[in-house]
């Protein structure tokens, strides 16, 4: 197949282009042209580099390399993923009209299929668990902005005729990485033997490691999964501190942590509680990447000087 990647450079964006390309599919993988991520790209066999910002996302119609058309679409492009940029609503509000644009784009193509991704963050503050056929009321405008593109793009793509798959993603971690994510600062700070500051982190959390994460979207494209939300999680939830207590286990128990000391991130305090029946349903996605499993990759992929006592050589 012949599959558009927007966001092809980001953390999930890279990993969602290496599993289509060893799949044998070809990726026309959409980047910034000052994105660092690209050269991570280069030279890949079936890859082509589309250099373009999300405000030119139309103008793919008109270029070379995508002159057969495309076959389907995976948005994994946005602006303001960080904390402070979810609670601006200009950087979230252009986010939708990205959204649209590279959906009336992918119809111009001939794609069949179109996969956006959506966010946990839609669900709000909930402390029972997620379902996708639950109601939705999300905090930051980032997840209201995400719930509102599910809303208009499901109809927009009824009325074009293109299957829409809304992935709601979870808490995805592993190698690549922002290095200030929870997994990542902890990791370093543990590593350096520092003190880490955390937030109480009595709330039940769910982590996918970041090939899982691209098993699962990769599934919902190209499996013919239904139009319809989708959640994309792992299979093990627990208390967020039970994470942070064997991550730092793991870490060789170097450092200290101390809860209570942080405030909410944008969204408030936050359970995970993922329901991945309808995954499961749809393209048989089971995790396979064991939280301790997905650390320890993560260690090994650093060239941490804590590899050989930790037998990860």
């Amino acid at each position: 197949m012949r599959i558009v990647v927007t966001g092809a450079t980001s953390f999930i964006g890279l990993a969602v282009t290496k599993e289509l390309l060893d799949k044998g599919h070809e990726v026309f993988a959409v980047a910034r042209p000052d994105s660092p991520g690209r050269r991570r790209l280069e030279g890949k066999e079936g890859c082509f580099i589309m250099s373009c910002t999300l405000r030119e996302i139309h103008t793919l119609v008109g270029r070379r390399e995508l002159a057969g058309g495309a076959d389907a679409w995976l948005h994994l492009g946005g602006a303001g993923a960080g904390s402070d940029n979810r609670r601006t609503p200009e950087i979230q509000a252009r986010n939708i009209a990205y959204a649209l644009e590279a959906l009336r784009t992918a119809y111009a193509l001939g794609c069949s299929r179109f996969l956006f991704s959506g966010s946990q963050a839609e669900y709000g503050i909930c402390h029972t668990v997620m379902r996708e056929d639950g109601e939705c009321h999300p905090v930051s405008e980032y997840g209201k902005d995400k719930l509102k593109v599910c809303s208009m793009a499901s109809e927009e793509a009824r009325r074009l005729g293109i299957t829409y798959i809304h992935a709601r993603i979870f808490s995805v971690y592993g190698p690549g990485d922002h290095p200030w994510s929870l997994i990542a600062t902890c990791m370093d700070t543990f590593l350096k033997g520092g003190h880490m500051e955390l937030g109480a982190c009595t709330q039940m959390w769910n982590f996918l490691y970041i090939t899982d994460a691209a098993r699962a979207l990769t599934g919902l494209l190209l499996a013919k999964a239904p139009a319809g939300v989708y959640n994309v999680a792992g299979e093990d939830t627990r208390p967020l501190k039970h994470y942070l207590e064997e991550l730092h286990r793991l870490c060789g128990g170097g450092g200290t942590y101390e809860y209570g000391k942080r405030p909410p991130n944008a969204e408030g305090v936050v359970s995970l509680i993922p329901d991945t029946g309808k995954l499961h349903e749809a393209v048989g996605f089971r995790q396979e990447i064991s939280f301790e499993q997905g650390i320890k990759e993560m260690l090994h992929k650093g060239n941490i000087p804590y590899q050989k006592s930790l037998g990860l050589k």
